[in-house]
């Protein structure tokens, strides 16, 4: 304790003493019969507790007027520390000291706030804390991200986005490992929640983990397609390729004039060529070579796509419209891979429209708010039917006469080797997303 400080604990305790035998002697003054003196001791006691009394308000509404202004975030308060008394010096000094420390945890708390968030939002997962009540408490940018929400304050809000994951959020338990599918504006996302729960301050929390298991979902689909054709395109080649060369040996060491031996003989070895011509296409699914990726302008890129689409509409019934935006819009990728991507999907696109008079294809490319390259193909042609939208990535499947199945499967394998995706939009339009990341 200073000096100044014990200064003001003695003249607490002198005034305390001064009230004490100010009392005692006007006690003493009334019991001998001095009624005067006894007046003047009272009227000196009643002095002393009213300057007491006055003292003890005046610091009471400084510690109030202190205590409001904190709470209302005002922190630019400070009491004169150049008064008459000492006591009043003292006590200022005090309450300054007390409003600084005050204002310096909570910057501190604020600033580890502030660290705490930018972590979160350095995390690839996404995270939501809930109160049972709905209430968003805590989310991250990742979690917006894949909910597709800009704001996100209570989970009524995704009722907008899926009123099936809504419910799902909402009933959802600790230990709780769920996954579902959800479309937002953007691309579907395959969901995988892990639900934990903590209480603070006597309120129960749920703490939600969110990933997107799209990606790994794909590359799982894909490996085990590569492997299928892999062996079977072995297994065929190796099956059809003996007998298509012994029909062939057959063929040139026969003299026989029978006909039907020939025609048989011709028969083998014209569908054996055929079944290896058409193995041979699958397996380039198999054989895509590593992206050598360097930097070129997008906008360069499409208007080159687009006249070799044009070379595939001899009909010139398909307006092209195409929007870059920027126009110096620059893409890090394999270019000779991403362009089979794309004239594979403006030829799909064409086929579509077929003979439709007001046929239209519309290519957009932009930088969406993640910094990832968007390049959206689409037609006006028959939207493709949702029972078959879902399995059109799958090797061999194709709703063509004539067709191989594979050209999508090939699109989705160089966006995956690209680092990106391939997504097929439903709506009123066929629309194709490339994104990369």
């Amino acid at each position: 304790m200073n000096s100044i400080s014990k200064l003001l604990v003695n003249r607490y305790w002198f005034r305390l003493l001064l009230s004490i035998c100010l009392s005692v002697t006007a006690t003493l003054f009334g019991v001998n019969g001095n009624f005067f003196w006894m007046g003047l001791s009272i009227g000196a006691l009643v002095i002393s507790i009213w300057w007491q009394l006055r003292l003890y308000r005046h610091h009471t509404r400084q510690v109030l007027f202190m205590i409001d202004a904190l709470e209302n975030n005002d922190n630019a308060f400070h009491f004169p520390e150049d008064q008459d008394t000492i006591e009043n010096r003292q006590i200022n000094h005090a309450l300054n000291r007390v409003g600084h420390m005050l204002y310096n945890v909570k910057a501190e708390t604020a600033q580890q706030e502030k660290y705490y968030e930018l972590i979160l939002n350095c995390v690839n997962t996404g995270l939501l804390v809930l109160s049972d009540s709905g209430a968003v408490y805590q989310k991250n940018n990742e979690a917006l991200h894949l909910l597709g929400l800009n704001i996100f304050t209570h989970i009524r809000q995704l009722s907008r986005i899926d009123t099936g994951l809504m419910e799902l959020i909402s009933s959802c338990q600790a230990g709780d490992k769920l996954q579902t599918t959800f479309t937002n504006e953007r691309e579907t996302i395959n969901l995988s929640i892990r639900v934990s729960d903590i209480t603070v301050r006597k309120e129960h929390l749920r703490i939600l983990a969110l990933n997107d298991i799209h990606t790994e979902l794909d590359e799982k689909e894909i490996d085990s397609w590569i492997r299928l054709t892999r062996v079977l395109t072995h297994e065929i080649m190796n099956s059809v390729t003996p007998i298509t060369s012994l029909s062939d040996t057959l063929l040139s060491l026969s003299n026989t004039k029978d006909e039907e031996i020939r025609n048989g003989l011709q028969t083998i070895s014209a569908t054996g060529k055929g079944l290896l011509s058409f193995v041979e296409s699958y397996r380039r699914f198999t054989r895509i070579p590593s992206p050598e990726p360097s930097l070129f302008y997008v906008k360069a890129f499409i208007e080159r796509m687009v006249e070799l689409g044009k070379h595939q509409n001899p009909d010139g019934n398909i307006t092209f419209q195409i929007n870059i935006s920027p126009a110096d819009l620059i893409l890090y990728a394999d270019e000779n891979l991403i362009s089979q991507v794309v004239i594979n999907l403006l030829k799909n696109a064409i086929q579509a429209i077929g003979n439709q008079p007001d046929g239209c294809i519309s290519i957009y490319a932009y930088c969406n708010e993640s910094e990832e390259i968007m390049i959206e193909i689409r037609n006006n042609g028959p939207v493709i039917p949702p029972e078959v939208a879902e399995h059109i990535f799958i090797p061999f499947f194709t709703t063509k006469e004539g067709g191989s199945g594979i050209g999508l499967s090939i699109s989705r394998q160089i966006m995956r080797l690209s680092g990106g995706n391939i997504t097929l939009f439903p709506g009123k339009e066929t629309k194709f997303v490339l994104k990369f990341k």
